[in-house]
């Protein structure tokens, strides 16, 4: 179980997450959705070690997380300038040698003999999903995965997450592609203004979409009513 309770999280004199209390299962995939600016990234960032909390209680099993408990794929990737992408995954391998890199990349596709820097974007993030894969946590993050990649790689994407879960891991991931979510996800958290809303499971998914989008698409029809009154 990862327990996050009353995180309170600062950007400068802003509250960026206002007393999130969470129970994620283990084991199970979790998404997090909400707008721009919601708090999503403030969250995984949070949990990961790169944001200090002002308060709050983040524990995995009823111990303190940890950085080396925790996989993660930020939205943007960084590398480091002139290696190869082979380079790359190697120095990930140090830790993690039973990772095999040609067989994963007989999935992937890559020119891991070119330098990344040459990659285009949705190469790269093919890259950095495979690291994370390599790196071999208990728990997996990533936010916005899916973007950058073509159809097939998403597919594929969407098929090791499953897999990874039927394996004992626990993934946390956020996109703002609803149906992506919807179809892998065994709980899905809602996040708006740095609070979290609301948590669907499996059976209350039908409802998220009407949720998210009934004050909107009234203040849409009442708009549209006046530019043909």
């Amino acid at each position: 179980m990862l327990s996050i309770k009353n995180l309170t999280v600062f950007y400068g004199d802003t509250i960026a997450l206002d007393d999130i209390f969470l129970q994620l299962e283990a084991k199970k995939l979790h998404g997090f959705i909400g707008l721009n600016g919601a708090g999503k990234t403030t969250l995984l960032n949070t949990l990961y070690g790169f944001l200090e909390q002002e308060s709050g209680e983040i524990l995995w099993n009823e111990r303190e997380l940890i950085t080396t408990d925790i996989a993660y794929l930020p939205a943007e990737s960084y590398f480091y300038q002139y290696i190869t992408g082979q380079e790359y995954l190697e120095l990930i391998c140090l830790k993690n040698p039973d990772f095999d890199i040609t067989l994963w990349n007989e999935m992937f596709n890559l020119p891991l003999d070119d330098l990344i820097e040459s990659y285009s974007s949705g190469m790269k993030k093919k890259l950095a999903v495979m690291g994370v894969m390599a790196v071999n946590r208990s728990i997996i993050m990533l936010d916005e995965p899916f973007n950058n990649l073509d159809i097939a790689t998403n597919h594929l994407l969407g098929t090791i997450l499953k897999k990874l879960v039927e394996q004992g891991k626990t993934v946390l991931l956020t996109s703002h592609v609803l149906e992506s979510m919807t179809s892998l996800c065994d709980h899905i958290h809602l996040i708006e203004n740095g609070k979290m809303l609301q948590t669907f499971d499996k059976g209350d998914f039908m409802g998220i979409e009407s949720y998210l989008f009934k004050k909107r698409d009234t203040l849409l029809d009442k708009n549209l009513r006046k530019l043909t009154e």
